[in-house]
């Protein structure tokens, strides 16, 4: 009689290049639907030899056209948002890849277990340094909706920022709780992370960002990191677009 084959000891990815790798070329077993949603979210687990860990699963054929974001897919957004933050090294997005899924090329991401103890409304006051830089961030995506349930505490003090499909557009659209910054200073390793950033967007980061964005929004892009650098302040409201998401959680 032959052996049965021995599963593997499964295990979370150790790095984010393990993470990449499970995302890429992992089976995903998809469990439900995230009902409050606006466009079709998927959750699961994905398997690739020994790794496991559970995922989102944004397919494209599940976003809904939106009027102020005409081009491209929201899922090449997310994307680019990742390509984004691990270009600043700040790892504010979780690992985000563009593949072919159970209904057809979408965005898939690592699930990240967020610390449930945290109050997030009162979390997403504090002077927190994870915190300002996400705000970084978001003022360089020109993300239109930082919400308090898109923001993750983690267990170790790492904080992550989800939902990126609205970021990118050429209009100024910030929209976000964290504006406790708004006109101070940038602190110095903002600085520092931007001058290299706006080197990148020049490069091949920029390359990278023309596959899934309009070379309008690229551009756009460089100029939201050379008016940080110039003005050397995080941003404050226009007045000209709702500062705040709606609903801020």
């Amino acid at each position: 009689m032959s052996e049965q084959p021995v599963e593997p000891d499964l295990r979370p990815p150790a790095d984010d290049g393990e993470a990449l790798q499970l995302l890429l070329e992992g089976v995903i077993d998809l469990e439900g639907r995230m009902l409050d949603a606006s466009n079709v979210t998927l959750v699961g687990s994905i398997r690739c030899g020994d790794l496991a860990a559970d995922c989102v699963y944004k397919p494209v054929a599940g976003e809904r056209p939106l009027w102020d974001f005409p081009d491209g897919t929201l899922a090449g957004r997310e994307i680019s948002a990742f390509l984004v933050s691990q270009a600043t090294g700040w790892r504010v997005v979780p690992p985000t890849v563009l593949r072919d899924g159970p209904f057809g090329p979408g965005m898939v991401q690592l699930w990240m277990d967020g610390d449930e103890t945290v109050d997030l409304a009162a979390f997403v006051r504090r002077d927190d340094p994870a915190l300002r830089r996400m705000a970084v961030f978001d003022a360089v995506v020109n993300n239109a909706d930082r919400k308090g349930g898109h923001i993750i505490p983690m267990l170790d003090g790492h904080v992550h920022g989800v939902d990126h499909g609205i970021c990118f557009s050429v209009d100024p659209k910030l929209r976000t709780l964290l504006w406790r910054w708004a006109g101070k200073r940038l602190p110095e390793d903002a600085v520092a992370v931007l001058e290299r950033l706006g080197d990148e967007l020049r490069g091949d980061l920029g390359e990278q960002l023309h596959e899934h964005l309009t070379r309008g929004e690229v551009r756009a892009t460089q100029r939201r990191v050379t008016e940080l650098l110039r003005t050397g302040r995080h941003p404050e409201p226009s007045g000209e677009w709702p500062a705040l998401p709606w609903p801020p959680f």
